[in-house]
C-alpha cells in the first residue's frame, strides 16, 4: 500500500478555509522539526490548483545565501521574469512578496527562524512595510504570506515580542502538535499491524511526527520486529534518522546544557536536587547554573517540561523534569552512545545494547502513552471515562507515587493506575497503589468521598492476569482495550 497523508483534518480545514477567503492572510505555522508543516501546506494548496504559490527555504545563512534561495525558488516555480525580477537585496526580496501576493500568489518562507539572525534582520523590517501596505490595500483575490517555523522561541520573538517589526501583524496562527495516536494507528493498520507492542516501539520513539513513520516505511521496516528496524533507521549507513537528534536538536544548542540534557534524558521524572547532585558530580564549578539551564531548556527550547503532581498548586516545588520530545529522549537515553561507537564495535551488539536500553526508556514511554490515550478518548467522546481536567500523576516527598491518575468530577470518580511495561510487575505494585492512594487522598480530603477506582495497565493483559487482578478490585486495562475504540 502507498504511503498517504495521515490525520490532520481539523488542520487542514483550518488552513483550507484561511486559503479561500481570497483576501489578505499573513499565517504563522510552528511545529517541531518533521511535524509536517510543510506537507500540510502543499496538502491544502495541491487541492487549489487555482492559486499559484511560491515556497522557499530560509537558509541559515547571510544575506548572499538567502537571496540566492529565492531566486532559485522563483525558478522552480517558474514565476515568470516580467512579474518579478530576481532579488539583489533584501528589500528587493521584500517587495518581490508583495508583486507575488498582488497577484495572487501564496508565498511560503520556510524555516523563518533564521531571520532573527543579525546577518538577515533588516529582512524583516523591509516585510513589515510589504505587510502593512497589503493589510491597508488588501482586496478580493490577493494571495498571502505563510511563515513557517520549528525554533518556537525565536519565532515568538519575530511576531510576538513588541520591538519585533512584525509584531502583532500576523491575521492567523497554527500550532502543529503531534499525531494523534489514532492516527499512528492507522499508519500501522495499512502498513503493519497495530499490536501493543509495535504501538509502543514505535510511538516511543516518533510519538506523532509523520515524518519519521515515513522513513520507517521508506526503509520498509514498519511491519519488522524491533532489531531490524533499529538497525535499518540507526544503526546502516543508509539509516536516515542517524544524525538526526545531532544535526536539528542538539546543533542548536551548541554544545550548552548537555550535561543536564543527558541526565533528565537518562533519569526521567528527576528532580531540581537530583539534577544539582549529578552536575555537582561532574562539574563543580557548574551546580549554580542549573536553574538557569532549566530555564533555556524549558522556556527557550521546549527541550524540558516541567511536571507538577496533579492537584498541585502552580506554586508548588514539587517538580519533575522530563525531555518533551520523545525521540530526543529515546536517542539521549538510549541511542546516542551505541550509535557513537558504529565504527568500532560489531552492529549486532550495539543493536542489542541500543534495544535493552529502549526497552528500560519505554516504562516512562508508557506512561505517557497511556495518559494520551485517555486525553484523547475523552476528546472523542470515546470509551467509559470523560476527563474533568487533564489527566496526570501523584508524588509527594515520601514514598507515594501513582503513574496514573484521572478525574472524572460530573460522576465524582477518581481513577487511580498503576503502569507496567512489564505485566508481571503489576500484582506485586498493588499494595504500593494502594498506600499511595491513601496519600493523595489525604493531600486532597475533598475527594474522599469521590469513588476511587484502581486500574492496573500494560501493553498486553492476559486473561488469567486479568481475572487474579479483578479478583483483587482493581481493573485491567491494556493498550488493545485503549485503542480499540480509536480506529
Amino acid at each position: 500500500m502507498e504511503w498517504r497523508f495521515y490525520g490532520r483534518d481539523e488542520e487542514r480545514d483550518l488552513l483550507g478555509r484561511m486559503v479561500d477567503r481570497e483576501r489578505w492572510f499573513f499565517a504563522r505555522i510552528t511545529g517541531r522539526r518533521r511535524i509536517g508543516k510543510t506537507a500540510l501546506v502543499r496538502r491544502v494548496l495541491e487541492r487549489r490548483p487555482h492559486r499559484p504559490v511560491v515556497y522557499v527555504q530560509l537558509p541559515d545563512a547571510a544575506p548572499p545565501g538567502v537571496l540566492a534561495a529565492f531566486r532559485d525558488a522563483l525558478d522552480v516555480f517558474d514565476v515568470p521574469r516580467d512579474l518579478v525580477s530576481p532579488p539583489s537585496t533584501l528589500l528587493d526580496l521584500a517587495r518581490a512578496v508583495r508583486t507575488l501576493v498582488e497577484r495572487g500568489y501564496v508565498v511560503a518562507i520556510d524555516e523563518f527562524q533564521y531571520a532573527n539572525r543579525a546577518a538577515i534582520a533588516p529582512l524583516t523590517s523591509h516585510l513589515q512595510t510589504v505587510v502593512d501596505d497589503l493589510a491597508a490595500t488588501s482586496r478580493p483575490g490577493v494571495g498571502g504570506l505563510l511563515v513557517l517555523g520549528s525554533i518556537h522561541a525565536d519565532l515568538v520573538a519575530l511576531l510576538e515580542d513588541r520591538r519585533a517589526p512584525l509584531y502583532a501583524r500576523t491575521t492567523d496562527d497554527l500550532e502543529l502538535s503531534h499525531l494523534d495516536v489514532a492516527s499512528v494507528l492507522r499508519i500501522l493498520a495499512d502498513h503493519a499491524t497495530p499490536d501493543p507492542y509495535r504501538l509502543l516501539f514505535f510511538w516511543n520513539l516518533f510519538e506523532g511526527v509523520p515524518k519519521f513513520y515515513r522513513d520507517a516505511f521508506e526503509q520498509g521496516v514498519l511491519a519488522a520486529d524491533r532489531t531490524e528496524a533499529l538497525s535499518a533507521l540507526f544503526f546502516r549507513s543508509s539509516s536516515p534518522l542517524r544524525s538526526e537528534a545531532e544535526r536539528w536538536f542538539l546543533a542548536e544548542l551548541r554544545g550548552r546544557y548537555d550535561t543536564v540534557l543527558q541526565y533528565v534524558a537518562r533519569h526521567p521524572g528527576c528532580t531540581h536536587a537530583d539534577l544539582v547532585d549529578h552536575v555537582r558530580r561532574t562539574d563543580a564549578d557548574g551546580s549554580h547554573q542549573v536553574a538557569s539551564y532549566l530555564k533555556a531548556l524549558e522556556d527557550r527550547f521546549a527541550m524540558i517540561e516541567r511536571r507538577r503532581p496533579i492537584f498541585a498548586s502552580a506554586k508548588g516545588r514539587k517538580s519533575r523534569y522530563y525531555v518533551r520530545d520523545t525521540f530526543l529522549r529515546s536517542w539521549l537515553g538510549a541511542l546516542q552512545a551505541p550509535a557513537s561507537a558504529l565504527a568500532f564495535r560489531p552492529e549486532a551488539d550495539l543493536v542489542a545494547r541500543a534495544d535493552d536500553g529502549l526497552r528500560r526508556v519505554e516504562g516512562y514511554g508508557l506512561e505517557r502513552l497511556v495518559r494520551t490515550l485517555y486525553e484523547e478518548r475523552s476528546r472523542k467522546g470515546v470509551g467509559d471515562f470523560p476527563l474533568g481536567e487533564a489527566v496526570g500523576g501523584f508524588w509527594n516527598r515520601g514514598d507515594a507515587d501513582i503513574d496514573l491518575v484521572a478525574v472524572h468530577a460530573d460522576e465524582r470518580r477518581i481513577r487511580v493506575g498503576t503502569v507496567k511495561r512489564d505485566a508481571a510487575r503489576l500484582l506485586p505494585s498493588l499494595d504500593a497503589l494502594q498506600a499511595s492512594t491513601d496519600a493523595l487522598l489525604a493531600r486532597a480530603p475533598r475527594y474522599r468521598e469521590w469513588t476511587i477506582e484502581p486500574v492496573a495497565v500494560a501493553p498486553v493483559v492476559d486473561r488469567a492476569l486479568r481475572a487474579t487482578l479483578e479478583a483483587r478490585g482493581v481493573r485491567a486495562q491494556d493498550l488493545h482495550d485503549l485503542t480499540q475504540d480509536l480506529l
